[in-house]
């Protein structure tokens, strides 16, 4: 099984960046297809990035294309996410996820992930 721990977030200044990480313990980090999700206040969880094993491949939804950028260091057993141009509207609890994979398969959904961190806020401010 897999421990994860997001960190990184904060309260930033609309127009800022952020680059929030997730450290992960237990079983093989190659072997696992990382997520990041996030959720807004008085709103469902929502998926955000997805990042295969190598790291070779990313998927990101809509509204995170351009502003948002997932890698991963398999060597510090860590995935990051990039945030630039904040905006209000990305005020959110951000979570990573993993899932164990044989073969590279793009997750989006919550459901699809073994494991999840507890999540980090992300507070952006006008």
């Amino acid at each position: 099984q897999a421990q994860l721990v997001e960190s990184g977030g904060g309260m930033v200044q609309a127009g800022g960046s952020l680059r929030l990480s997730c450290a992960v313990s237990g079983g093989t980090f190659s072997d696992y297809a990382m997520g990041w999700f996030r959720q807004p206040p008085g709103k469902e969880r929502e998926f955000v990035a997805h990042i295969t094993r190598s790291g070779g491949s990313s998927r990101y939804a809509e509204s995170a294309k351009g502003r948002f950028t997932i890698s991963r260091d398999n060597a510090k057993k860590t995935v990051y996410l990039e945030i630039h141009n904040l905006r209000p509207e990305d005020t959110a609890v951000y979570y990573c996820a993993s899932d164990y994979q044989y073969v590279d398969q793009v997750r989006t959904t919550w459901g699809e992930y073994d494991f999840w961190g507890q999540g980090t806020q992300v507070t952006v401010s006008s």
